[in-house]
């Protein structure tokens, strides 16, 4: 696979610029000796933005596997591969940008798009990200590869793991892993090993215990795999034809994604092909939100987050399970983005993420109820005068409905609740649609049918 681009380095770094670390680009090590995590760093030459955006543009109509991804179209972006070597694709990437009049409304804003990620061919973002991170172990010569994962990970790293030839190994925290996920990894021939604990405990567990043993671990502490992943907001931008929208809103987890579009729309902007930053909004469960929590701190002590520093959410619960995360591997790098864009952080309950989905699909657009978060904090943050109403903002649905058909049929059916410590709280289904029971009467039928508009 070969770029149109002459890159004259590419290294890992430190994202701490005081520490200043270096490493090779075939290194297997996800974090620096300080502590911090690295960046997938590139020193371009001379580009010419124009020629990039044509070139991108004419790959639209090659039959070249690489330029059928909506990843690799965008190599340019990406150049970390040496040039002999085989990319692992499913296709991945362009996902549509779905206008939802209903959702504006509802939100309090002229106009919401959703950047659906649940198009990949696994079903979730993380397609993005694992169709570089698999293809990087397999240039270094891996054959087996890991994650601890609460879903959408798990389902993604099996399927290309199994395209690619190599044994995918995944870690799941038992009874918190959404079933239709389960059911992809399994199907896909993955070791699935279920950890009777939460993911935070289960990372830490797990961590140092894979890399001893040689396996490649492809969370999304990976730095391979947050360059896949900036791929979606370069798809993005290129959808917009290069007009920055004014936000770009994001659910979070782990906070890789955040990390991901940050760093994509700088280096967009250091290649010239925008000419400014949108800024960045990340929205979190209020009973899984330590970066939220990290910045109303900073506030009441008038510090920066950074001086503060991140407390782990010991027991993190929400019903999105995606973003039931206590303590984010990539915090430090979702900082600095949201610092790098003038973003914000809020938090949402789980009543609004189960009405913010359920507005989502009467749009015609299914989700996974951590891709909901994102329309519950737009709709947060417009009636606090953060987002105005003209503002051009851009959602992105992480996953699939598919994902956990379970919480949408008891949302419409009005048995969904969250469990908290002491009791089930009950979620009321505001926008809820119950099936209707009918005896074989042809009349009755008739009747029903009758107060439908015509």
């Amino acid at each position: 696979m070969k770029s149109e681009t002459a890159v004259t380095t590419v290294s890992l770094r430190c994202i701490e610029e005081s520490c200043g670390a270096r490493y090779t680009v075939t290194s297997t090590t996800t974090q620096c000796t300080c502590g911090n995590l690295l960046d997938v760093h590139y020193d371009w030459p001379e580009l010419s933005p124009q020629a990039i955006k044509e070139t991108w543009q004419s790959r639209r109509m090659s039959l070249d596997p690489s330029d059928l991804s909506g990843v690799w179209r965008f190599r340019e972006m990406i150049p970390f591969l040496p040039p002999e070597s085989k990319i692992i694709t499913l296709r991945e990437g362009n996902t549509p940008l779905l206008s939802a009049p209903q959702a504006a409304v509802y939100a309090g804003l002229e106009e919401i798009r959703f950047k659906h990620q649940g198009f990949n061919p696994t079903g979730s973002f993380k397609d993005n990200g694992m169709t570089t991170g698999v293809s990087q172990a397999a240039a270094l010569g891996k054959k087996v590869v890991a994650c601890v994962s609460t879903g959408n990970t798990s389902a993604s790293l099996a399927a290309y793991a199994a395209y690619g030839g190599l044994q995918a190994v995944i870690f799941i925290p038992a009874g918190q892993i959404a079933s239709g996920k389960l059911a992809q990894a399994l199907e896909y021939g993955a070791l699935t090993i279920q950890v009777d604990a939460n993911f935070d405990a289960t990372w830490k567990l797990i961590y140092h215990l894979v890399e001893e043993a040689g396996v490649y671990l492809l969370n999304s502490i990976n730095p391979f795999r947050v360059e896949g992943q900036k791929t979606i907001v370069v798809e993005m931008l290129e959808q917009l034809g290069w007009d920055v929208p004014d936000w770009i809103v994001l659910p979070g987890g782990n906070l890789g994604n955040c990390s991901a579009f940050g760093k994509g729309l700088r280096e967009m902007r250091q290649l010239g092909l925008i000419d400014r930053l949108p800024r960045l909004a990340v929205i979190q469960a209020e009973g899984s939100a330590p970066l939220y929590r990290l910045f109303q701190r900073a506030a009441a002590e008038r510090k920066s987050p950074g001086e503060i520093g991140l407390r782990a959410v010991e027991n993190p619960q929400t019903l999105a399970t995606a973003i039931r995360i206590g303590a984010p591997l990539s915090w430090r790098k979702t900082l600095r983005e949201l610092e790098a864009t003038q973003g914000v952080c809020e938090a949402v309950s789980e009543q609004e993420i189960a009405d913010a989905k359920a507005v989502i699909g009467q749009s015609g657009i299914g989700c996974e109820p951590a891709s909901a978060a994102t329309l519950a904090g737009i709709r947060k943050l417009a009636a606090n005068n953060v987002i105005r109403k003209s503002d051009r903002v851009i959602a992105v649905l992480t996953g699939s409905l598919l994902k956990d058909p379970a919480y949408t049929l008891a949302y419409h059916q009005g048995t969904l609740a969250y469990p908290s410590a002491s009791q089930q709280i009950p979620i009321q289904a505001n926008f809820g649609n119950q099936p209707v029971s009918v005896p074989p009467d042809v009349e009755r039928i008739k009747k029903l049918l009758a107060r439908q508009p015509h």
